[in-house]
């Protein structure tokens, strides 16, 4: 298998590689912040062994997917592209090497963070209607919680956010995704049961949990948590990078 080392750039080095002309263009149309996090992860993965056959492996699953039948068409786009042929190689290869950095760096730290963040990956369904109006929404409260009308006709005929064109339903999403009042509420009730209106910013809700599906540590999940650590090692990079740069773009008198 062979093996490209990367030397990774450090901070001052991103700056020296960037002209003021340079960093004041990207800057002025927000690449800048984009263009090193691509410059990060490409240095992280630069490292990252693939084999001959892996790497004509996907040369050839590329020039399927473009219809490129022979050498011309590719040099063609290369040309196109403004691409030397080993930079489209090392573009198609990152996937490849993103899946193994991750195995290797993240997916064992993968469990602990799932750990951290549970509660946030559990998704629920909840029926919700929001309302500008206290009274209102405690005489809906009332008409729901006796039997003398369904929630889901009330929310289609009351509600005043986006829940009306779902007749009150919502989810199954992330709890996290939801207000952090209105997500401790839901973790605490149970399912089925109409909780008293309470109000939220602006709004008076009338809520019910409908189910509550605990997040598992599955595959995926794992994956997901991987990569999220991941990208937090490249954002913290490219924060570092962009901090150095600072004396370039705002030189001290």
């Amino acid at each position: 298998m062979s093996r490209v080392v990367a030397h990774p750039l450090s901070a001052g080095d991103s700056a020296r590689l960037l002209s003021l002309d340079q960093v004041d263009l990207l800057a002025r149309h927000q690449l800048l912040r984009p263009m090193l996090r691509q410059m990060v992860i490409a240095e992280l993965l630069a490292a990252v062994p693939v084999d001959d056959a892996e790497v004509a492996e996907d040369m050839e699953r590329f020039k399927g997917e473009q219809k490129i039948e022979s050498e011309a068409q590719l040099q063609a786009f290369l040309r196109h592209q403004l691409l030397q042929p080993a930079q489209l190689q090392q573009q198609l290869l990152q996937p490849r090497r993103l899946q193994r950095h991750l195995a290797d760096h993240y997916l064992p730290k993968a469990e602990a963070r799932f750990l951290r963040r549970k509660t946030q990956l559990d998704r629920v369904v909840y029926s919700l209607l929001r309302l500008a109006d206290a009274g209102l929404a405690r005489e809906i409260f009332q008409r729901i919680a006796e039997g003398e009308a369904d929630f889901a006709a009330l929310a289609a005929h009351y509600a005043q956010g986006p829940e009306r064109a779902t007749r009150g339903v919502v989810g199954p999403v992330p709890l996290a995704q939801a207000h952090p009042l209105l997500a401790e509420r839901l973790r605490t009730s149970q399912p089925g049961v109409l909780l008293e209106p309470f109000q939220l910013e602006t709004w008076w809700l009338v809520v019910r949990l409908e189910s509550l599906a605990p997040a598992s540590l599955d595959g995926a999940t794992a994956q997901r948590m991987a990569r999220e650590l991941f990208d937090e090692a490249v954002e913290q990079a490219v924060q570092q990078r962009i901090e150095a740069l600072i004396p370039l773009r705002f030189p001290e008198p």
